[in-house]
């Protein structure tokens, strides 16, 4: 006979498991309404649509035949000249992460399917920046930051236009802890991974090489590159050229692309200075970042996760191609950010970080709803590129004291929680 706590237990659990089965089927109906009634997600359809290319009839995803069934997807016709041209520009091997959804024929069911995978990747991105940080926030804190963390702008974005920027956050933020538990296999697979955007990662991964170096985990070096060339060799084997294609790809993106740098940005809205303007701030912030490498390369577990966070903001502004809505890989930095606040000033910590993530929820949008670009498919304006990156300068050096001394009252502790040699 069966103990009866037992077979209360396993009923719990299968009521769970039918409760978040029944949520994430009721979500999914309603990404699907969404998305027959607000057509859109260019950022999935590429990828949808050059993956079951080449699964389907064979097509190379980088293919001008591809390009025209995506943009004949989303446009009625052929791309005209000043349209976005809708071409794949990831690497073969992201094919990955679109494969299961390819198979779906219908387009509006595979984006549903998609959506409800990008928002339960939000949730548990903002879930993991608190575990990386070993943030603790009363309860009421805690329900504003789930609620604030699927509700900004930078968030919205990419989960409505269906950009796996989401998922490489999630993939980041991951590779931080498997490195923070030691874990430098799993960590190298995991950045590995995040490559199919490569311009987010590649700062990030010089960074990460040197640390790991300098702190003799060479493991995740060697892991890595193994990790890599096992997906390139194996995506080799399907199309022999793929890297040649890809290139050429990657090459011609910024000419059919939206001001993709902050100097391109600033040229745009200061056309008289912004150009100048823009190199200054890349060549300062590019010293910057290297001395903060240089200062921190026998960093602890807390200061790496600061100058990590750096890392990721200053990537933003030192002229690789990138787009506001990447900028949801950004959220560890405000975790971070509001847990030290918080930990130095107990409730006026918590005042700031609700204070933040009100002024960035209602301050972002705000700005892109007065200077967003109508049209068939409304464009953010390069501004965008401004207020999340300098907020978050402002922030990590705010607390960057704190991090390298803090408090002699809790600075036993910080060194027993932060330190990766424990």
């Amino acid at each position: 006979m069966k103990n009866p706590r037992h077979l209360l237990k396993n009923r719990i659990q299968i009521g769970l498991v039918l409760l978040i089965a029944g949520v994430l089927a009721l979500l999914t109906w309603g990404n699907y309404r969404f998305s027959v009634q607000n057509p859109g997600g260019n950022d999935f359809l590429v990828h949808w649509m050059g993956t079951r290319s080449f699964v389907v009839d064979g097509l190379s995803p980088y293919s001008d035949e591809t390009a025209i069934r995506i943009q004949t997807a989303a446009y009625g016709r052929p791309a005209q000249a000043g349209e976005h041209e809708l071409r794949v520009a990831y690497p073969l091997y992201s094919m990955i992460i679109f494969l299961p959804y390819a198979l779906v024929e219908d387009f509006n069911l595979a984006r549903a399917l998609w959506m409800t995978t990008l928002e339960v990747a939000l949730l548990l991105l903002s879930y993991l920046c608190m575990r990386l940080t070993r943030w603790k926030p009363g309860l009421p804190t805690l329900g504003a930051f789930f609620l604030f963390s699927v509700l900004w702008y930078h968030a919205v974005r990419p989960l409505v236009n269906g950009n796996a920027v989401i998922l490489i956050a999630l993939g980041f933020v991951a590779g931080f802890l498997a490195l923070r538990n030691h874990m430098d296999e799993l960590a190298a697979v995991l950045f590995a991974l995040t490559t199919i955007k490569p311009h987010l990662v590649l700062i990030l991964l010089v960074f990460l090489i040197f640390w790991a170096w300098w702190h003799e985990r060479r493991k995740f070096s060697y892991w890595f590159i193994a990790s890599l060339f096992v997906l390139s060799a194996v995506s080799a084997l399907f199309i022999p050229d793929w890297i040649i294609q890809n290139l050429r790809e990657v090459i011609r993106y910024p000419a059919y692309n939206p001001p993709g740098t902050l100097r391109e940005a600033l040229q745009v809205l200061l056309p008289s200075a912004g150009e100048r303007i823009g190199w200054a701030i890349t060549v300062i912030l590019g010293v910057v970042l290297l001395l903060e490498w240089w200062l921190f390369r026998d960093c602890n577990f807390r200061e790496f996760n600061w100058v990590a966070s750096l890392t990721l903001v200053i990537g933003q502004w030192v002229g690789i191609q990138t787009d506001p809505g990447n900028f949801i890989i950004l959220l560890p930095a405000l975790v971070l950010a509001m847990k030290i606040w918080e930990e130095r000033w107990r409730r006026m910590g918590v005042m700031l970080s609700f204070g933040s993530m009100l002024t960035l929820l209602v301050g972002i949008w705000a700005l892109f709803l007065a200077t967003v670009e109508g049209g068939e498919q409304p464009q953010q304006s390069p501004v965008m590129f401004l207020p999340l990156p300098a907020f978050l300068l402002l922030m990590l050096y705010w607390v960057r004291w704190w991090v390298v001394k803090p408090p002699q009252m809790w600075y036993e502790k910080v060194l027993a929680e932060e330190n990766p040699d424990d």
